[in-house]
């Protein structure tokens, strides 16, 4: 029992072994403490224990608890190679000079919240079999977590580091937990692997940085970036929710597992809590962000949610990145299938609150909403496909462009609040050529168009006969001027049963008479009335078919 002991010299207590309680609450070594290679069978008490000179603590084993709350270590504390098996407090004691935590195998809980440290951290290839509390612990100097295995969740809440911070090779088996965490001078977080949950909620990064993440999910919500930022990815689904972007910020898919620093090229980061997981990258929602400052490389953007964003004009989407598709199951009523198109998550869960059968859309293929999805106007939708359509615009992909122009006349053409001659033209250009999008539909109608016409023609809009030019004069005595009239008769309607219309020479006249109409010409073919009629209708109607029908084509492979 040293309760409150002063130690003017060297303490000495290298190989010594307590077999009881260790009692050093409140003492104070002035000279070196040295626990080199003790044994505490007991609880090991040193809170509020005062070194002002260099400890070691190094391969000391901890059997019971170890208590160092509100203890200062003046100078240079060394626990490397320590193994601490039951709950291990350090919650708030202070560490003036490096501290060294290098190796050290802690077993059960430990607990560092409020910690300060004013020099060089290093928990280096530290082992954490427990949860480990680093929440509000102050880092002043640089911070290094290399190698350091946490099976448990780890938690460094509102802590804050001011110099650089190493997790190069860090595994967490659990949850790991940076919420309003400062990193004042970080330019590099990782690589590191977690097995479950990064969260860096309400985070703050104030100079340029990279960050390594391989993890299940990874959010950023609130996160502040007062720099440029690159956020490499893989396995993640990442949560960027309000995040506030002041420089730009860019996050990409990592197809490949990160190459360890200052190791041998083929060193890798391990991925073993991973192995189930394929290791492409998506993107959830965008909600409150200014998205001016956003490029997206290779993310799957299937399952994300743009409403609340701004500036999404703006936004950079570069490389392969996916959006969710339209089902392409036959729709459950009629013959027809959903043309396929890329589309947004926003007008999924509008089609599942506004089905008739909301539970027979979600079996064809579209998404139902989360619990906490905003519910949209379709005017909504339309102005998101509007702004990205911009940007995709801008970033020279224009069949992806296209399709969010289809999904934005979508959102238009079922917008009730729209004035009902808009929506019914709308509804024209959908259903004649899918928005100048689709060339089969357009060319369906045209060929169609085409057939009723050359059947009218056959049928009504050939005369019988061909009418032949007459010559009508009267006689005149010798010397005098003879006149002469030529007259063309009226075409004759053809008569008699309709099957006996339909001949080779009438269907060979009305193809004629068709191929010129869809290339704007006359055919200067002889016609009833009803052949005029209908041949004017088909010179208006089939070369805007036609023309449709090229411009969608265009819009596929317009550069």
């Amino acid at each position: 029992m040293f309760g409150e002991a002063s130690f003017s010299d060297d303490a000495r207590f290298s190989g010594v072994s307590f077999s009881g309680e260790a009692w050093f609450v409140g003492a104070s070594f002035s000279g070196e403490a040295w626990f080199l290679g003790a044994s505490f069978s007991g609880t090991a008490r040193f809170v509020e224990a005062s070194f002002s000179s260099r400890v070691w603590f190094s391969g000391a084993s901890f059997a019971g608890s170890a208590l160092f709350g509100g203890a200062t270590f003046a100078s240079e504390a060394l626990f490397g190679i320590s193994t601490f098996f039951d709950a291990t407090l350090f919650c708030g004691p202070s560490f003036t000079d490096p501290a060294s935590f290098g190796e050290v195998s802690f077993n059960g809980t430990v607990r560092f919240g409020g910690a300060s440290f004013s020099g060089t951290t290093s928990f280096s290839r530290a082992s954490f079999s427990g949860a480990a509390q680093f929440g509000r612990t102050s880092f002043a100097g640089d911070a290094f977590f290399n190698g350091a295995s946490l099976a448990g969740d780890a938690r460094f809440d509102e802590a804050s580091f001011s110099g650089e911070t190493w997790f190069h090779k860090a595994t967490f088996s659990g949850d790991a937990c940076f919420k309003g965490t400062q990193f004042e001078a970080a330019t590099r977080l990782g690589p590191l692997a977690c097995g479950r949950r990064v969260t860096l909620d309400g985070a703050v990064f104030g100079q340029p940085v990279t960050l390594e993440i391989a993890a299940r999910w990874v959010s950023c919500a609130r996160t502040r970036w007062a720099s440029t930022a690159t956020l490499h990815l893989r396995y993640a689904e990442l949560d960027l929710r309000d995040a506030v972007l002041e420089y730009p910020v860019v996050v990409s898919a990592r197809p490949t597992p990160f190459p360890l620093p200052h190791q041998r090229t083929d060193d890798t980061l391990p991925e073993t809590e991973l192995s189930d997981q394929t290791p492409g990258v998506g993107l959830t929602t965008l909600g409150g962000i200014d998205a001016a400052h956003l490029a997206l490389h290779d993310i799957d953007l299937s399952g994300c949610r743009f409403a609340g964003a701004v500036h999404l004009d703006q936004l950079k989407v570069d490389g392969w990145c996916t959006f969710a598709s339209t089902p392409t199951s036959w729709y459950w009523r009629f013959p027809w299938r959903w043309s396929p198109r890329n589309t947004l998550a926003e007008e999924h869960h509008w089609r599942i609150r506004n089905a008739a059968h909301p539970e027979q859309a979600t079996v064809q293929g579209w998404r139902p909403p989360p619990a906490d999805a905003p519910e949209l106007r379709p005017a909504a939708v339309a102005a998101l496909y509007r702004q990205l359509r911009k940007s995709l615009e801008d970033g020279r992909n224009e069949p992806d462009a296209a399709d969010f122009y289809y999904g934005e006349c979508e959102m238009r053409r079922h917008d009730v609040t729209r004035p009902r001659g808009e929506r019914a033209l709308l509804i024209a250009y959908w259903a004649l050529s899918g928005y100048g999008l689709r060339a089969t539909r357009a060319l369906v109608w045209l060929g169609a168009a085409m057939v009723a016409t050359i059947a009218v023609m056959v049928l009504w809009g050939l005369p019988a006969d061909g009418p032949k030019p007459t010559t009508t004069g009267r006689e005149v005595a010798v010397s005098q001027q003879i006149v002469l009239i030529t007259d063309t008769p009226a075409p004759v309607n053809p008569t008699g049963p309709l099957t006996e219309r339909v001949t080779t020479e009438r269907f060979e006249k009305a193809l004629r008479v068709v191929i010129n109409s869809v290339v704007f010409r006359s055919s200067g073919q002889d016609l009833t009335t009803a052949g005029t009629y209908t041949e004017m209708t088909s010179r208006l109607a089939e070369p805007v078919l036609l023309g449709l029908a090229v411009l969608a084509v265009r819009s596929r492979v317009k550069r």
